[in-house]
C-alpha cells in the first residue's frame, strides 16, 4: 500500500527525523556565503536545535536573497559536485538558479516516485509526462521519479495534441503528468475530434505548476474521463514531489521527513495554527548541494487538520488559493485571480479559457474579464447570451466585491499557452503616466 515506511511514521518519529535533518542542514549550510554570514551574525550551529519548532530561531529567506546570491553564493559544495542545474521561470524580475548534486537528484527522484504511488502509480503502468522539458523542474523532475517508479515513461513533452493522442493510443498510457489549462484543451480537442476519453483506458492524470479550484479539477477529471490529482512544488525546493494528493484527493501530504513546513501570518511572520490560512515557509532537511533555510514561497494556504483516511501521517497542505504577490488592488479591494475562476468554472456556459485585464480608465484602475464560452452558447440567440453576461457579472461582482466589465467570446479566441496559462494581463504597465 505504501511506498516506503516513513509514510506511516509517528508523529514523534517525524518529529525525530526533521530535528535531526535540521541539525544536520544548519551544518551544510556553513559552507554556504549567505548561510555563513547570516548564521555567524546570529551566532547559531548545529547544537542550537533540538526540536523542530527551533527553526524560529533562524530568519526568512527570501527570493530577493537568492536573486542577490545568482547564481551561485548558495552553493555548499565545489561546483564539480554538481550534476544539474534549474532555473526558475522568472515571470517577476530576476530568475533563481537551483543546483543539484547527484544524491540530491536520486533523492528528489524517490520523493517523485513515492507521490506516484500515492496516487495508484505502479512498476509497470505505463506513464506520459506532457509537461516541458528543460529548464522548467516539472519535466525532469516528473520524468526521474517516474522512472524510478519503474513506470514505462513516455516523454512526450509540451503541446501537439495529435501526437499526444496517437501515444496515448499507441502505447495504452495508464497515466500522464499535465498542466490544467491544458488538460482542458485536450479535454476540448478529444472532444472536436469524436474521441471517447474512455476508450483511451487511461486512469490518472498529476496536474500541477498552476494554481487551479477544486471546480477546475473536477472538470478535467469530467472531459478526460479519469481521476485527476493535485499536486505541488517549486524550483527551489527541489521542483515537484514537495506535496501531493493521495487516493483520498482531501489534501496533498508534504513530505516530513524532506521538508520542514510552517504556515505564517504573511505581515507578521508568526506562525499559525492549523486550520488557518498563511503563507507557506519551506526549510529542505536532505539536500546536499544547495539547501535553503525558512525560504518564503509567497503561496498561501493551510495545513489541514486531522488524520487523512489513507494513514499517511504526514502533514496534508490544502490547495494553493494564491500568492502574497499575485494580489490586484482594484478600487481598494483585494482580489486574487483564484476567486475569479472560482466563479467561472462554476457557470456550466464557460469553456476552458480566460484572461483577467487591467486598465486604466479616467486615472482610474480598472478590470475587465475575457471569458471563452462553449460554442453552442455563443451561437445562441442575443437575449441568452445577454443574459448569462448580467449572471457572470453579478456572481463575480459578489465574490471580489467589484464590478468587472466582462466581455463574453468564442471558445479557443483566446491565445492558449503551451506551458503555463497566463491568467492576468496589466495593461496599466503600458500606459502613460
Amino acid at each position: 500500500m505504501f511506498y516506503d515506511a516513513v509514510e506511516v511514521a509517528s508523529r514523534d518519529e517525524l518529529a525525530a527525523l526533521q530535528t535531526e535533518g535540521l541539525r544536520r542542514t544548519v551544518a551544510t549550510c556553513l559552507a554556504s556565503p549567505f548561510y555563513r554570514r547570516r548564521l555567524g551574525a546570529l551566532g547559531v550551529g548545529p547544537e542550537d536545535f533540538n526540536s523542530p519548532l527551533d527553526i524560529r530561531k533562524l530568519p526568512f529567506t527570501t527570493k530577493d536573497d537568492l536573486r542577490v546570491g545568482y547564481p551561485d553564493g548558495f552553493l555548499c559544495q565545489p561546483r564539480e559536485d554538481f550534476i544539474r542545474l534549474h532555473v526558475s521561470s522568472g515571470t517577476t524580475g530576476a530568475p533563481t538558479a537551483v543546483f543539484y548534486t547527484a544524491n540530491d537528484v536520486a533523492a528528489w527522484a524517490n520523493l517523485v516516485a513515492r507521490c506516484m504511488h500515492a496516487v495508484g502509480l505502479r512498476r509497470g503502468d505505463v506513464f506520459q509526462n506532457m509537461s516541458g522539458y528543460g529548464l522548467f523542474t516539472g519535466g525532469l523532475g516528473i520524468h526521474y521519479g517516474a522512472e524510478r517508479l519503474g513506470c514505462l515513461t513516455v516523454p512526450a513533452g509540451a503541446g501537439n495534441s495529435k501526437r499526444q493522442l496517437k501515444l496515448l493510443r499507441d502505447f495504452k498510457v495508464d497515466g500522464v503528468h499535465i498542466i490544467p489549462s491544458y488538460a482542458l484543451h485536450f479535454g476540448q480537442f478529444l472532444r472536436q475530434e469524436g474521441v471517447d476519453p474512455a476508450d483511451l483506458g487511461w486512469r490518472f492524470a498529476l496536474i500541477g505548476a498552476e494554481p487551479h479550484t477544486e471546480r477546475t479539477r473536477r472538470r478535467i477529471e469530467e472531459v478526460l474521463g479519469l481521476k485527476a490529482f493535485n499536486s505541488y512544488g517549486l524550483t527551489e525546493m527541489n521542483g515537484p514531489g514537495v506535496a501531493f494528493e493521495c487516493a483520498a484527493q482531501a489534501g496533498m501530504h508534504v513530505w516530513e521527513d524532506a521538508y520542514l513546513a510552517e504556515i505564517v501570518d504573511p505581515q507578521t511572520g508568526a506562525p499559525l495554527p492549523d486550520g488557518e490560512t498563511g503563507e507557506l515557509v519551506m526549510t529542505t532537511l536532505g539536500r546536499d548541494g544547495m539547501p535553503l533555510l525558512r525560504y518564503r514561497t509567497r503561496d498561501l494556504t493551510r495545513f489541514i487538520p486531522g488524520e487523512c483516511a489513507c494513514g499517511r501521517t504526514h502533514r496534508r497542505l490544502d490547495r494553493i488559493t494564491g500568492r502574497t504577490d499575485d494580489m490586484i488592488i482594484i478600487k481598494g479591494c483585494n482580489i486574487f485571480p483564484m476567486q475569479i475562476e472560482q466563479v467561472l468554472m462554476a457557470m456550466p456556459e464557460v469553456a476552458n479559457n480566460y484572461l483577467i485585464e487591467l486598465y486604466q480608465e479616467n486615472d482610474m484602475d480598472q478590470i475587465r474579464v475575457k471569458v471563452e464560452v462553449r460554442d453552442e452558447v455563443f451561437a445562441a440567440a442575443a437575449p441568452t447570451l445577454a443574459g448569462l453576461h448580467k449572471r457572470m457579472v453579478a456572481r463575480l461582482r459578489d465574490e471580489v466585491l467589484v464590478t468587472p466589465a466582462v466581455e463574453l467570446v468564442r471558445a479557443g479566441s483566446i491565445p492558449a499557452a503551451e506551458g503555463k496559462a497566463v491568467r492576468v494581463e496589466d495593461h496599466r504597465l503600458l500606459e502613460p503616466a
